[in-house]
This record gives structure tokens, C-alpha cells and sequence, in this order.
């Protein structure tokens, strides 16, 4: 009845005190604030103000009088709050802070009621008023009594005592840690109201403090199972000698009283490594309805008997580890240089007839100035006269080199006059020719005109000479039947072997693989043959 008396009491005197006092500019209500008696108590005033031409003073019930600063008193004002050490009853009613500007008439004034309760009658603490806490059954939880020194009090942790409905709490099942009481298995019995009482020193003076506390089990509600978040049995890098920091997250419900450690083979790091590794301070961020829990590990200087060990972070049920390793080389630069330079090489190589032959088509013309150089034809072409082979060479080369790539060649049984000196004919025609093709054939040993052959293979074989096109007919397995020359320009230059069909078509395209390869092998740049006839040589006078 007493405190509803007193409610009654505080809200006449209000309205009384809102219609007495002065109309400033803006007013602002705030909500009825609640605390117990002999608590330290403190009212911050929440308008903001500029103090350099202003003034803030709090007021008590309408009383023109402000309630001025004291640095002893018991009710003091400090900046911007009004602060209790302790409140008492009479300290209950309305209190306006109102600030005012020099030079001015406007106001603003904040406005806000406070109700000091005392105990309930035959209780320890007031039944109406008290914080709430909620635990978790069936594991370790803590109930915080919330501490007073924010005003810059000491607190006498040792003078804390508990109790659970005004009666002394004590049993196996609690313990007590500083301004914590934990409870190692909260079950249905351990709700109710607790009361936590104790000491605190201000400006030298001592006195006295409780809070009441009501505690209430969630059942049946689900509960995080304490997870570690990092580290994830993962590896760093790190240098010798180098600092390492890192932290261990763990995420748990909230209020669980779970104990986390750093060790190696079992062994707290603090204890075996002495200073040089160090854990840090338990600390814990709420999140969403659960807690991340952080403890910190700092290797001060890294050695080398740190590499490879397991820095496990033990977290109740659950561990993780972090191992160290030597940094590795950062080989990827390296790699793609290689790259870089092994794929262009691999193109050339692989694509290297596509490549010069495009070169020649697009490219030669525009930074190759044409310069002649005396010859008149591309090629001159030494065959066997066998009628198998005079096909290709008399339709199926000159339809390809002269007709689709505009070669010209020589091409003895063609070109050459008839009733002429051969050997003075070879010996003239072949200066006045850029490449020589040698058309071979399996199972013979030399081709039909030695002489002609030695002529255009002196040529072959001299310094500057000219360079030779070997074209084997079909497969050649044994060169050793062949005179060394040919032997000599087939281990220098390799040969090219036909495996088309005269017959067919497409082996007369200009694309193909194998005239890709002659065509390779043939000059750069194909001048128009100068008109010139063979001039006639005379014949010998015996």
C-alpha cells in the first residue's frame, strides 16, 4: 500500500510542478525510473547542450532552487547527471534539468520521476522491482550482480554474499567468483528471487549495496552447442622470428560458463612455454541470442621448434588446432613466366609452316622491299624418268607450285631445248635457280642422268649454295644404297614424303599438308621469272 501511495503522490506533485513552472521552448518527458533504497543511483539529463554559453541546472520538484554541485554532498550534480550515493526514500519525486542560454529567454527542459523503493514488509528486497535473468537448465550458467562502480566506485568483491529468497545460498552446486554466482546444474528448484549484497568504498567512505535478481529456467528450448569458429585445424605462414597473433572464437548459448584454453601436447602454452607465448584474457561478445567467447594467442618470437606443432584451443567437448608452417615460395610469378615463354616457343614449334607462310602472305610484302637477285626460276627439279613419277612431276607439281602458288620451275623433258649439251644445258639452267627438288624413289641407287644429278648436287653442296627440296615418293626405310651426297642433304635437311593420290583431287590443293611443307621449304618471295630464253649453247668442236 505504501508504494502506491507514494506513486499517487509523485504524480500530483508533478502535475502541480509541470503548471508552476516556467513554459520553456521544448519540453521532453521522460520514463519513471526505479531503484532500491541505499543503492547508488545516477540521472543523466538527455537534451544536449552546448557549454560554452549555457547552463545546465537540475531542480527537485518545482523548487526555484537548483540543486547545486557539492563535492561531498550525498545528492551532487557532475556535468550533465545528478548522482545518489546512496538514494534514500525522500530522494523520490520529479526532477527537471533545464538548460538555458546567456543573453536569452528560451529553455529546454527535460523532466523525469524516480520512485526509491524500500523493502517489501518481512522480505530483503522490494517485490516489484528487480532485474531478470534467464538461464539454461542442466548446464554451467552464472548470475551477474550488476556492478556499481561505473560511477567510479570500489568494489569489495570478498563482501559480496547471495541469497535466494532472503536466505543464505550455499550447497556444492555454487560457486562464487568475485561478482558472479554460478551454478554448476541449474534445475526448476534454483528459479526465484536472488539477492546479491555487498560493499563499496566512494571517496573514502564505505558503503552499503544489494541487487535484486529473479531467476527464471528455459526449458526445452534449443541450446547452441559450444562450436569453434576458428581456428579450423587450418595452417599459417609466418617467418622466423616473426610475431604471431591469432584468437580462438568460440560461439556458445548465453550465459554458459565455458572455460577456454590454449595448449600444446596437452600442456597450457603459459606453462610451458614461459612469457614467450602468451594467452590472452577470456573475453565474450553477445550475438544474436548466443555469445562468441575470444581468447587470444600471441607468440612473441616464432622458432623454429614452433613449426608443425598443434596449437590447440580447448573449448569444454571441443577442440581445433593451428599449425605453422615456413612460408612457401610464391612460385606462380615463376610459373607463368615459364608459361610465357614455353607456349609461344611450343606455337612456333608446333605451327611453325602455318606461321611463316601466313607471314609471307600478309606481312612479307609491306616490309620486304623486292630486290632481284639475277634468278629465273624457283626451282629446278631432278627426277627419275620413271612413268610413274612423270605424272607428278610433269601435271601435279607445276598444277600446284606454278599454277596455285606462282612458282616457276625447271623442269628438264619440259623446259630444257632439244639437241643441246645436257651437261652445259644443267650446268647454265641450274646457277639461274633458286631451290633444287629432288624427286627419290625407293630401290634405286641413283637417279637415271648421274651426270645431271652430280651437276645439280655440286651446286647443292658448295659454299652459298642453293638449298635442296628432297621429295620422297613413298616411304624410303635405308638410305645407305644412296650415294653420300644425298645421304649428306637428307641428314642435314630431312625429306619430304608424298602420300597423296595423283588421282584424287584434294592432293593437288595448294593447302594440304605436304605441299604446305614444300611450299615451306621453298624461296620467301616468288618473283615473276624473267622473260630470258635459254640462250644455245654451242656444241663442242672435236
Amino acid at each position: 500500500m505504501k508504494p502506491a501511495l507514494v506513486d499517487y503522490c509523485i504524480l500530483v506533485l508533478s502535475f502541480i510542478c509541470v503548471l508552476k513552472s516556467e513554459k520553456c521552448v521544448q519540453e521532453y518527458i521522460g520514463r519513471q525510473k526505479m531503484f532500491e533504497e541505499n543503492n547508488p543511483f545516477r540521472l543523466d539529463c538527455l537534451i544536449r547542450y552546448e557549454r560554452a554559453n549555457s547552463t545546465l541546472n537540475w531542480y527537485m520538484n518545482g523548487n526555484d532552487t537548483p540543486l547545486i554541485a557539492q563535492p561531498f554532498s550525498r545528492v551532487f550534480q557532475q556535468k550533465n547527471s545528478l548522482w545518489f550515493i546512496p538514494a534514500i526514500a525522500q530522494d523520490s519525486g520529479l526532477y527537471q534539468c533545464i538548460i538555458s542560454y546567456r543573453n536569452s529567454t528560451r529553455c529546454y527542459k527535460y523532466s523525469v520521476s524516480t520512485a526509491v523503493l524500500n523493502n517489501s514488509a518481512g522480505l530483503c528486497f522490494n517485490e516489484k522491482y528487480y532485474l531478470k535473468q534467464t538461464l539454461f537448465p542442466r548446464t554451467p550458467s552464472r548470475v551477474v550482480c550488476h556492478q556499481v562502480n561505473e560511477f567510479g566506485q570500489e568494489v569489495d568483491y570478498l563482501s559480496i554474499h547471495w541469497y535466494k529468497e532472503c536466505e543464505p545460498v550455499q550447497g556444492e552446486q555454487f560457486e562464487f567468483f568475485r561478482n558472479h554466482l554460478i551454478m554448476k546444474d541449474p534445475k526448476k528448484d534454483d528459479e526465484g528471487k536472488y539477492v546479491c549484497k555487498g560493499i563499496y568504498t566512494f571517496r573514502g567512505n564505505k558503503y552499503n549495496f544489494s541487487n535484486s535478481i529473479l531467476v527464471d529456467l528455459i526449458e526445452n528450448l534449443p541450446r547452441k552447442r559450444p562450436e569453434i569458429l576458428y581456428p579450423i585445424n587450418n595452417t599459417i605462414e609466418a617467418d622466423v622470428g616473426s610475431n604471431v597473433f591469432t584468437e580462438c572464437n568460440v560461439s556458445s548459448f548465453k550465459d554458459n560458463m565455458i572455460s577456454i584454453s590454449w595448449r600444446v601436447n596437452n600442456t597450457l602454452v603459459d606453462n610451458l612455454f614461459k612469457g614467450r607465448i602468451i594467452e590472452g584474457n577470456q573475453t565474450n561478445i553477445p550475438k544474436e541470442g548466443a555469445e562468441i567467447f575470444i581468447v587470444s594467442l600471441n607468440i612473441t618470437e616464432l622458432k623454429n621448434e614452433d613449426y608443425d606443432q598443434h596449437f590447440t584451443c580447448h573449448a569444454g567437448e571441443v577442440a581445433a588446432y593451428i599449425k605453422i608452417q615456413h612460408p612457401t615460395k610464391n612460385h606462380a610469378a615463376f610459373v607463368i613466366l615459364i608459361l610465357l615463354l614455353i607456349i609461344p616457343v611450343l606455337i612456333c614449334v608446333l605451327f611453325k609452316i602455318e606461321i611463316v607462310l601466313w607471314y609471307r602472305k600478309s606481312c612479307h610484302p609491306f616490309f620486304h622491299k623486292k630486290v632481284s637477285d639475277g634468278k629465273i626460276y624457283d626451282a629446278y627439279v631432278l627426277y627419275p624418268k620413271l612413268s610413274s613419277q612423270v605424272d607428278f612431276v610433269l601435271k601435279v607439281l607445276p598444277d600446284v607450285l606454278e599454277k596455285q602458288c606462282g612458282y616457276s620451275l625447271f623442269i628438264p623433258g619440259r623446259d630444257d631445248l632439244p639437241g643441246k649439251a645436257l651437261v652445259n644445258v644443267v650446268d647454265d639452267t641450274i646457277v639461274q635457280c633458286r631451290r633444287l627438288i629432288m624427286i627419290l624413289v625407293p630401290g634405286l641407287s641413283s637417279l637415271e642422268e648421274a651426270p645431271e644429278q652430280n651437276i645439280a648436287v655440286y651446286h647443292a653442296l658448295i659454299p652459298d649454295g642453293m638449298k635442296t627440296i628432297l621429295i620422297e615418293m613413298s616411304k624410303i626405310k635405308d638410305y645407305s644404297h644412296m650415294p653420300e651426297s644425298i645421304r649428306y642433304i637428307k641428314q642435314k635437311q630431312g625429306a619430304i614424303r608424298w602420300k597423296g593420290d595423283i588421282m584424287k583431287k584434294n592432293s593437288s590443293s595448294a593447302n594440304s599438308s605436304f605441299w604446305k611443307k614444300v611450299r615451306y621449304r621453298m624461296p620467301s618471295e616468288h618473283q615473276a621469272s624473267q622473260e630470258l630464253a635459254l640462250m644455245p649453247v654451242p656444241s663442242d668442236v672435236s
